[in-house]
């Protein structure tokens, strides 16, 4: 049985509970400058079509978060941020390429221009890009300020390496960006949208602290915590806090309306709050099988199992659970990367386990104290989520290193929806604040 490594930092509150590798980490920081995280989405471009109403392009942002970057896009080109499409959304500190849509005339284009942003290889497509368009992403990332010493950082790097070969991967946690690095409140205003509790998730999101934010941002929380006359109070809050500023207008306008400010703000990430919740409770599902010991990359008995398809994308529509019957020729398909075990990521209307892994996902959600009917949120279409099943491991490709006198890089390719921080937190066993 493979001997996983207790997490003893931050992670933990997030349902991280192990690592895969028991050995010593690096140490070290992520991110130091934008150019440490460097990410090229890995995608199927849409067919080009004359006369199309799409124009595709690639976008390279530096420093941008991603509803920050389609806000001030869609001002550029003049049109609606429901008009502009992307596969997935990207961590603010790095520099990113990734395929856009822009439901204007080409010619818009040449309207664009924002600091840190370039886009090219414009053409007009046949359709636009929707959330989940890609295959992968695959990273070069530069570890600095590293704990351990220099002349044992390949060892280290080399002991980890060979774990995640053995294993065919690594443990497929939600990374610490799902809940927020420097404030993690992402799922605990989702927890509260589920319970029914809007009011305290707006507020939460309004004025939840964080030790790592400044003075200027930990004083408007504080004022933001007691208010209850919202006029004039947006003006004093710096432009970081632009989706509280959304909140916040809204209030102003429709005192006492908090289904209508949550409402109010991006869609992609009104889903983003009920997702983290739900994320939370796969973490602390994935780490309660690590702690019985049973297997992440062979199923056992109850195990739901998903099958790849031709492209390699996991074919959710075609679940298989294990059984007694079909053990052998479910393991033989994960053994060889054509299909991978699963857990519930738990919603209204998702498919659970049996056996063992079954008691598992019961006992967290019981534990909770939620139901499937609670994640349809009233009023809130894109905060409620049917649920569905994530694999349990995460297979890397083309995985390499090198190190140097100032900390070591790392380039590999991820499957779409995957984070490139749980693969460094294997090599890093860092604070979380520091990813």
């Amino acid at each position: 049985m493979t001997s996983y490594r207790k997490c003893e930092t931050a992670e933990a509150d997030v349902g991280m509970l192990y690592y895969l590798s028991s050995s010593d980490g690096t140490g070290g920081r992520l991110k130091t400058d934008p150019e440490d995280f460097i990410v090229d989405e890995v995608s199927v471009r849409p067919e080009a079509k004359e006369g199309g109403k799409f124009v595709i392009a690639d976008v390279t942002s530096r420093n941008w978060e991603t509803n920050r970057l389609v806000r001030l896009l869609s001002r550029e080109l003049g049109i609606s941020r429901e008009k502009i499409g992307f596969a997935g959304t990207k961590d603010k500190r790095g520099v990113t390429t990734q395929l856009m849509s822009f439901e204007c005339p080409m010619e818009n284009m040449s309207r664009i221009d924002l600091k840190d942003v370039e886009v090219k290889d414009a053409y007009v497509g046949r359709r636009g890009i929707q959330i989940g368009d890609l295959i992968g992403n695959s990273f070069g990332i530069r570890v600095r300020d590293c704990s351990a010493p220099a002349e044992n950082t390949k060892d280290i790097l080399d002991s980890v390496h060979a774990d995640i070969q053995e294993a065919g991967g690594f443990p497929n946690y939600f990374g610490v960006q799902r809940f927020g690095v420097i404030r993690p409140v992402t799922h605990k205003v989702g927890e509260l949208l589920v319970r029914g509790k809007t009011e305290e998730a707006v507020r939460c999101y309004l004025s939840a602290p964080s030790e790592f934010e400044n003075e200027e941002v930990t004083a408007i929380r504080n004022e933001l915590a007691a208010c209850d006359d919202w006029n004039g109070i947006a003006e004093k809050m710096p432009n970081s806090l632009s989706f509280e500023k959304t909140l916040v207008y809204h209030l102003a306008e429709s005192p006492g309306d908090w289904t209508g400010a949550i409402g109010s703000m991006p869609k992609n990430l009104q889903m983003m709050f009920v997702h983290a919740y739900q994320s939370l409770l796969f973490n602390r599902m994935l780490s309660e099988r690590i702690r019985r010991g049973i297997p992440l990359n062979l199923p056992v008995i109850g195990d739901v199992v998903i099958p790849l398809d031709r492209d390699g994308i996991p074919s959710h529509e075609s679940p298989v659970t294990a059984n007694m019957n079909n053990l052998d020729l479910v393991a033989r398909q994960v053994r060889s990367k054509r299909a991978y075990v699963t857990a519930s990521l738990f919603g209204s209307d998702g498919t659970s386990s049996e056996g063992e892994p079954g008691e598992i996902e019961r006992g967290v959600i019981e534990k909770e104290g939620v139901s499937e009917e609670d994640f349809m949120i009233p009023g809130l279409s894109h905060c409620s989520s049917k649920g569905s099943r994530r694999e349990i491991v995460c297979p890397v490709k083309d995985l390499s290193y090198a190190t140097d006198d100032d900390g070591y890089t790392a380039s590999f390719t991820l499957p779409k929806g995957n984070y490139a921080t749980c693969l460094m937190r294997e090599f890093m066993k860092s604070e979380m604040n520091r990813y």
